[in-house]
């Protein structure tokens, strides 16, 4: 797509969007292109799946259960 650069001023959220979605917008000067809007390089980080690896250990007795409140749940059930 080519615009003229005044009529980008008006219009540049909409071409940012646009650029974002893969599209490459050429700004022209008195018709001639003079500059480009592309989507910037996306760094890709760390996947979210596994990103806290290491930082805490569950404990061993993690699920083991507390009579207590075992018992308050059956009450419940039977109520």
């Amino acid at each position: 797509m080519q615009i003229a650069i005044a009529e980008a001023k008006a219009q540049f959220a909409e071409l940012i969007r646009r650029a974002e979605a893969g599209e490459s917008i050429e700004l022209t000067r008195y018709g001639r292109p003079v500059a480009r809007i592309v989507a910037a390089e996306r760094l890709v980080g760390r996947p979210l799946l596994g990103a806290m690896k290491g930082a805490f250990s569950v404990p061993d007795d993690m699920f083991a259960g507390d009579e207590e409140v075992a018992e308050m749940f059956m009450q419940s059930q039977d109520s």
